[in-house]
């Protein structure tokens, strides 16, 4: 077969199942919609399977459901495995040389959790499946698109080899579960909002679990699923009366998941998807009456699911007094989970913060002084410090320092807020015991992926 085409002529569904079924050893490279699948195969089965969009954010996803069972994953781990493999965000998958792709930065990180003995073989092995299993489903998905073959990393090492029509099987099982929640719900990615105090509430319907909607401020279903510790079609299905009376609304996936093919689209009609617009906006045609094969199939068992253990209520804690520091909160009368303290010494890092933090579950505390940063901690005894790095006065790196000598403060995350991106601050951050970095300028989903991995 041709080394590279398009989609108009064929469907990503065939062209992957031609490749695995000629037993072919190569990487599959799509780009649609300025998004990068790649897909590892080594005579017919798939090593992994990755695209651009936030790889690290699927893989701390997927580590964290692992986690449950897994006691030697830690949040530590989970940290560090991000500030050694996870390349700036303008260096992310970048395409090799010529016909050379790069090995992902994420699978070298999932080996070096094997070497350093946090995962076993089969262990890392269950985790690729997962992350291959939500690749593929968005590879489904593809409408349009570009792609090429071309020759595989010799040096990727070897971790498991998987079915690719066992995978595809099951991911047009899941596919089919989203798309019974069409056209309310379109992307996983989408986001939760309740609307307090509703209108439009239904009586009869039970109201939403108070853990659930302490989280439904920003989060999209996918990571609201992580947090829980529930299966992303069981939250949709838990929420989906409520979106349809309209007690609950969705909002548009962030970018740059916004990138990534819809669900609603009916992925059975591989070879020939006719879409019908009106207004501008794609609606699908309905399919055609006489089933496809793989319609009529039985649907195999999904994978067993990780061990789900009761959810646990969250700790409401009331808003911070308002005192020297500037307190910004999303509601008056809304208590907050957590208290996050960030100290700038320039004003617009400071409001920047708070405005993409006021609709969220948490208490922003802003501090504009880092000499007195230190006895305004300890009073207010935070979640989580956002630190800049560089400040008149006093360094991040020296605060840092005295904040991690006192212990209470030995545990809390504290994030530097900086515009540097060399080797050498990441280094010199974890020395003095740093937990992560956050580059300036960052968008609103930067600051949230940041909450999401050392808080939620």
């Amino acid at each position: 077969m041709n080394n590279t085409g398009t989609f108009n002529k064929l469907s990503p569904e065939r062209l992957l199942r031609q490749l695995t079924n000629s037993y072919d050893t190569t990487c599959l490279q799509v780009l649609s919609n300025s998004v990068l699948w790649s897909i590892y195969l080594d005579q017919g089965k798939i090593l992994y399977a990755t695209h651009s969009v936030e790889p690290f954010d699927r893989l701390e996803r997927h580590i964290r459901r692992l986690s449950q069972q897994i006691p030697l994953l830690t949040n530590e781990v989970r940290v560090q495995l991000r500030l050694t493999f996870e390349p700036d965000w303008q260096s992310q998958f970048r395409e090799g040389d010529g016909n050379y792709p790069n090995q992902p930065p994420e699978y070298q990180a999932i080996h070096w959790l094997i070497t350093q003995q946090h995962l076993l073989s089969h262990q890392a092995g269950l985790l690729i499946q997962e992350l291959v299993k939500e690749v593929i489903e968005s590879f489904l998905l593809i409408r349009e698109g570009t792609y090429q073959l071309t020759i595989p990393v010799n040096s990727i090492p070897k971790i498991c080899k998987l079915d690719a029509e066992n995978i595809m099987e099951r991911c047009q099982n899941q596919l089919q579960n989203w798309q019974s929640f069409a056209p309310q719900i379109s992307s996983p990615y989408q986001r939760p909002y309740l609307l307090i105090n509703s209108k439009f509430y239904d009586k009869q319907l039970p109201e939403p679990q108070q853990n659930i909607t302490t989280w439904m401020k920003g989060f999209s279903l996918r990571h609201l699923a992580v947090i829980m510790n529930l299966d992303e079609v069981e939250l949709a299905r838990t929420l989906y009366p409520h979106i349809l009376q309209g007690s609950i609304i969705l909002h548009a996936p962030d970018p740059p998941f916004d990138k990534l093919p819809k669900t609603f689209e009916d992925v059975s009609l591989t070879d020939h998807l006719l879409t019908l617009r009106i207004n501008g906006k794609p609606f699908p045609v309905e399919p055609s009456p006489h089933t496809t094969p793989e319609q009529e199939q039985e649907l195999i068992p999904q994978v067993s699911p990780l061990p789900r253990e009761n959810i646990e209520q969250l700790t409401i804690a009331n808003n911070i007094q308002a005192d020297e520091e500037n307190v910004k909160t999303a509601t008056i009368t809304a208590k907050k989970p957590y208290k996050i303290i960030s100290v700038d010494d320039s004003p617009t890092i400071l409001k920047e913060i708070s405005r993409c933090l006021e609709d969220e579950n948490v208490a922003v505390v802003t501090i504009n002084d880092p000499v007195k940063a230190v006895m305004s901690i300890i009073r207010h005894k935070p979640d989580l410090i956002l630190l800049d790095l560089n400040m008149a006065g006093i360094d991040g790196y020296e605060l840092c320092r005295i904040i991690r000598n006192n212990s209470l403060f030995k545990e809390i995350p504290i994030i530097f807020v900086t515009g540097s991106k060399g080797i050498v601050d990441k280094v010199k951050s974890r020395m003095v015991g740093a937990s992560g970095y956050l580059t300036k300028p960052f968008t609103r989903t930067e600051l949230l992926k940041m909450i999401f991995m050392h808080l939620a």
